[in-house]
């Protein structure tokens, strides 16, 4: 659906409800498409230590960056 910045701001509570049931809106300057309005997915909680075992580190992280790549850094 593609509705104009009048039509946007004068019935803005309704588009969020149709945007959050997964339609799609378009915000529109005249005939202009400029802005969509979607919906923030709620994110869960991080859980502490969830990515245990599934990464490691071994001894060349701890090893100094060769010069060409601390030049990278540095700009």
């Amino acid at each position: 659906m593609q509705v104009t910045i009048h039509s946007a701001k004068t019935h803005l509570s309704r588009l969020i409800k149709q945007a959050c049931e997964g339609e799609e809106i378009v915000i529109s300057r005249g005939k202009q498409p400029v802005v969509r309005l979607v919906p923030i997915m709620p994110q869960g909680r991080r859980v502490f230590g969830a990515m245990r075992g599934r990464a490691t580190v071994d001894d060349a992280f701890f090893e100094p960056l060769p010069d060409d790549e601390l030049e990278g850094w540095s700009q």
